[in-house]
This record gives C-alpha cells, structure tokens and sequence, in this order.
C-alpha cells in the first residue's frame, strides 16, 4: 500500500469511528436521560425539557470533545512531521478539527432524535416500550453499518452495541423509578 493509500483508509476509519461513537452516544445517552426521568414518573412536558437538554448538551459536548480531540493530534502529527522532514508543512494533509466536530455533531443529533421523538410522540400508556424498541431497533441498524463499513464481525457488533445500550436505559430507568418518588 502507498503512504497515500494508508492516510485515506486512516481517516476513512477515523470518520466511521466518529460517526459511529456520535450516533451511538446519542442514542444511548439521550434515551437513557428520558428513561430515567420518565422511570420517575415526570410529565411530559419535564420529559421533553430533559430529553430536549440532553439532545443539545450531548451533541455540543460530542462536538467540543472532537475539535479539542482532533485539534491536539493534528498539532502532534504536525510536530512529528517538522521534527522528521524538511519542507513545507503546510503541504501536509491534517485531519481537520472542525470538520471533525461537526460530524460527530451531526452524528450524535441523528442518533439522539430517535429516542427523543419517539418518547415525545408515543401515547402515555406505550412510552416506555415503544422508546426501547426505537432505541433497540437503532442500535442494531447503527452495529450492523458500521460493521459493515469497517469489515466488522456483524453480530459481535450489533451484540456488543445492543447489549450496552440496553443496559444503559435499563439502569437509569430503575434509578429514576427508585428515587423519583423521593424528591
């Protein structure tokens, strides 16, 4: 493989990984902040504020984490390379910061949409189940892509993504249903 051909599979994994991560997180974090809250037995307009809080909070954080991320291998790999070649640095290809905060914005807004929309949408009496099986049915499609894309185990995957996604919403449900009754 040429030095290019390394680069280009590199940052196409590097994107996958963040796209991957954002979705993921967004998913997870987001249902399982309207999990707990709606496992405390709030009303719908607390579960929307929280769910609302959680959605931009955690996509604003994905995005900062990122650049902050990004931002700091780029200045590495730019010491690395003035301290081992001579020339122009600025004709060395970097991985970008912003765009890499704004991908793992988008993603983690993708992701978390799918549990806050159907939280908000679904009847009283179906919230619950009906927020699990959007999330369930996310993580599996969210496992098997990027298995795919990455030349992945499929069913380790979506196994691994499924199970820590569930044992998220479930945790957080049982803690919002244990102490919600007591504030």
């Amino acid at each position: 493989m040429t030095p290019s051909h390394n680069k280009h599979d590199t940052q196409k994994l590097n994107r996958l990984r963040a796209a991957v991560l954002g979705a993921n997180d967004g998913i997870v974090s987001t249902s399982s902040v309207v999990m707990g809250v709606a496992g405390a037995g709030v009303a719908n307009a607390g579960i929307f504020t929280a769910g609302l809080a959680a959605l931009v909070a955690g996509a604003l954080s994905m995005a900062v984490g990122e650049y902050v991320s990004v931002a700091s291998q780029k200045d590495a790999e730019r010491a690395h390379f003035n301290t081992h070649h001579k020339g122009n640095d600025e004709e060395h290809e970097y991985t970008s910061p912003m765009q890499a905060a704004v991908a793992s914005l988008v993603a983690f807004t993708a992701g978390g949409l799918i549990p806050f929309v159907a939280v908000i949408v679904a009847h009283d009496d179906y919230k619950i189940v009906v927020t699990v099986a959007a999330v369930i049915i996310s993580l599996i499609l969210t496992g098997y892509l990027s298995a795919k894309a990455g030349g992945a185990p499929r069913i380790k995957a979506i196994t691994r993504i499924v199970v820590g996604g569930s044992v998220a919403m479930a945790v957080t449900y049982g803690i919002g249903s244990a102490f919600g009754t007591y504030f």
